[in-house]
């Protein structure tokens, strides 16, 4: 789900791929929509004088994309160990088996039925390749699998569709649920201050030099968002179609039905904190 707003620190015609800091690279799908904006980053990550990279999100099952991202880790004398998922969505994560395939690479996801190998992910797991170092943030509420990497050596944190590089995302219910994803922003926003992240490496969109800015946009927007479906309850807009129509009048209607979604998750999250009856 996304808005037309720019985040802080963000043009609207900033270039999406290619190298974004010192160790990420963006290699972009090929699957723009108005879900996807440009299309799904994969990130192609190593240190400067490694031969070894990790892959996040390999992104759709398209061939040409898998190889092109092969492609360009061998351009750079490097050779893809490891493929990463920071959720199960298709638009990342349906071409990993063949990327596993093509790389003879370990899937290492979450979501147990994402993995290919023996090893997932939990919370606060240090990923080492080759030099590398990322570890792993647990991020729920986008999707109840939602994880981000933290890249300490550029301050920057890949946040696959938990913060956007272009607008706002949406709390996919009933796996993804409001409370949790409030929690998730807070946590990544704690990296910028006791981190000193600055950069957001997002699944969509550009990247992001000002992420405190951009989580403190994301805070500030889904609490004006609460707010507004607080008030249409109580102005007598019961059923969630109703309150997509009115709260979400400024979105275009062909994300209406992400918007939906989203209103479940915050009449639920309303419902629960016992604002609304």
């Amino acid at each position: 789900m996304t808005a037309a707003d720019a985040l802080p620190g963000q043009p609207r015609d900033a270039v999406v791929s290619g190298p974004a800091t010192a160790r990420a690279v963006n290699v972009l799908a090929p699957n723009a929509s108005a879900m996807t904006l440009d299309g799904t980053n994969t990130w192609l990550v190593s240190e400067p004088d490694s031969e070894l990279a990790v892959v996040i999100d390999p992104g759709p099952l398209d061939e040409g994309h898998l190889r092109q991202v092969i492609r360009t880790a061998e351009e750079t004398g490097r050779r893809v160990a490891l493929t990463l998922l920071t959720h199960g969505h298709p638009d990342h994560a349906a071409g990993a088996a063949r990327f596993a395939e093509l790389t003879g690479t370990k899937v290492r996801a979450l979501d147990p039925a994402l993995r290919l190998g023996d090893e997932g992910l939990a919370a606060g797991d240090v990923i080492r390749v080759g030099g590398l170092e990322m570890i792993v943030v647990p991020t729920p509420g986008h999707t109840a699998d939602s994880l981000c990497f933290l890249l300490p050596a550029d301050r920057a944190v890949l946040t696959g569709d938990t913060i956007l590089g272009r607008g706002t995302t949406m709390v996919a219910h009933p796996d993804g649920r409001l409370g949790d994803y409030l929690d998730s922003l807070r946590r990544l926003r704690s990296l910028t201050v006791d981190d000193g992240v600055d950069t957001v490496l997002p699944g969509h969109g550009p990247v992001l030099e000002d992420a405190q800015g951009a989580i403190e946009f994301y805070l500030a927007h889904r609490a004006s968002r609460l707010a507004q479906v607080e008030s249409a309850v109580e102005a007598g807009h019961r059923t969630v179609t109703d309150v997509v129509a009115h709260v979400y009048a400024d979105v275009d209607r062909s994300l209406w039905p992400a918007a939906e979604l989203s209103v479940r998750a915050q009449l639920n999250y309303l419902g629960e904190h016992g604002l609304i009856s």
